[in-house]
């Protein structure tokens, strides 16, 4: 995993994503099954141009949906909550939100 354009997917906007935001300064990314907390940590440094300051990754597992008689599922996805630095700029994407 070396494409830093593969590892970060979007950004992960939800209510509870926003209020980490605004209390405890972290930002949240779904990114590439396979990537680990360096790999992210680059990434997030290279393209925002930050300093990353601790990382926790969540694995989400797929939950079950049903239409009428029909059966899915939503996909598993990986989550990171990235802490930035103590002075650093929060990055352009969640200052409005």
């Amino acid at each position: 995993m070396k494409d830093i354009y593969q590892i970060l997917r979007k950004p992960h906007l939800t209510e509870k994503s926003v209020t980490l935001k605004n209390d405890a300064g972290f930002v949240a990314f779904r990114v590439h099954p396979d990537a680990n907390k360096p790999e992210i940590a680059a990434a997030i440094e290279r393209l925002f141009n930050v300093k990353v300051e601790s990382i926790r990754i969540l694995n989400m597992p797929q939950k079950k949906r049903r239409m009428g008689r029909y059966e899915g599922h939503k996909p598993a996805y990986k989550k990171a909550l990235v802490k930035l630095k103590p002075g650093e700029k929060m990055i352009e994407y969640f200052d409005n939100i």
